[in-house]
């Protein structure tokens, strides 16, 4: 089994002893980024790791907001003064992130970057905004100030300040194209993408188990509890909290999810997990699900069938049991504590 951790500074073990595995790690994106190939299935797994893992480093000098150079951060520069084309599988993103946008009602948003500044999440240095400063902000949010062209292939800003930041998204892209190259030019037919634990791409499945990769969801407050376990296969899996930034302010926990309808941190869930057909949706989802919380994430649900979800109300009782729906009992195993019928 391996354990998925929300902490970055954490990484997936095997624990099975039934097979090994060939792991190689980078930092990128803020995270560390790891790719598992069961030892004995590829004849070189390093080179074609390496080689995915040099891929993650291209995306990112694509994708950061920290970057003057990055194609996001000169859209970010002039895409308000005129239409900018964009390269293919970037604007394909684009056009599958404002589709989640409408899919959840703006719970998900990647036009979100000046209100994300505001609140110091972009620095790691977290404040509260005035009222004027956050409506200002809000005024130059959102997906619907953004004009795609399909046939230029182009991005157009209708409003100055609009920033867009993929951090809810661009490390499950990362994985899905990691696990493409790794498929296609390597022939890899079995491994384990993630970064940072919390956002994963499973390819086919470990030797002898063709049920999929098997993974531990761990408390995101209570590294010592479970959330159970889930088998992964040819899927993508993603996981938001905000465990790790965020600050305090009058007796509230406001962490660094933003919910983009209001432009104050989103409340009232301590994590999401989304299992989804590629890693970018869960990602993507599992952060509209942090925003909508159980009621929400459920209504969403039942539009979206393909996708199971793990949300874990925000909750003082470290024993607390998840709400789980659209998953099946042969691919998600409560943790011991909990009874069968907290299984949907």
């Amino acid at each position: 089994m391996l354990d998925l951790f929300l902490s970055p500074a954490n990484e997936p073990e095997n624990t099975s002893g039934e097979f090994t595995l060939i792991r190689c790690s980078r930092r990128a994106m803020a995270t560390t980024f790891e790719i598992a190939i069961p030892a004995g299935t590829h004849p070189d797994p390093v080179a074609a790791a390496t080689d995915a893992l040099d891929l993650i480093d291209e995306l990112e000098d694509q994708m950061t907001v920290y970057r003057e150079h990055s194609e996001v951060s000169r859209l970010n520069a002039i895409a308000a003064n005129h239409s900018v084309e964009v390269e293919p599988q970037l604007y394909d993103l684009f056009t599958r992130c404002a589709s989640w946008t409408h899919q959840t009602e703006g719970a998900f948003d990647i036009a979100i970057g000046a209100i994300v500044r505001e609140w110091g999440f972009a620095r790691r240095d977290g404040r509260v905004p005035s009222d004027r400063e956050r409506t200002d902000a809000m005024n130059r949010c959102g997906f619907r100030h953004i004009m795609l062209s399909p046939e230029q292939r182009t991005v157009k800003y209708r409003m100055a300040g609009l920033e867009l930041n993929l951090g809810a998204v661009g490390k499950g892209y990362a994985l899905d194209r990691a696990a493409q190259r790794l498929r296609d030019e390597w022939g890899v037919r079995s491994a384990l993408l993630h970064g940072g634990g919390s956002s994963v791409y499973a390819m086919g499945c470990p030797p002898g188990d063709s049920r999929g990769w098997l993974v531990r969801l761990r408390h995101p407050s209570y590294p010592a509890n479970s959330l159970g376990s889930i088998r992964l296969r040819d899927c993508g899996f993603g996981t938001s909290a905000a465990t790790f930034q965020y600050f305090e302010y009058k007796g509230m926990k406001l962490g660094h999810l933003i919910d983009p309808r209001t432009g104050w941190p989103a409340a009232g869930t301590a994590s999401a997990s989304i299992v989804a057909p590629t890693a970018a949706e869960a990602d993507a989802i599992s952060t509209a699900a942090f925003v909508l919380g159980v009621a929400g994430t459920e209504r969403l649900l039942r539009l979206k069938t393909s996708l199971g979800a793990i949300v874990l109300p925000d909750n003082l009782n470290p024993n607390s049991p998840a709400v789980v729906r659209n998953l099946a009992p042969d691919t998600y195993s409560p943790p011991e504590q909990f009874a069968p019928g907290q299984v949907d």
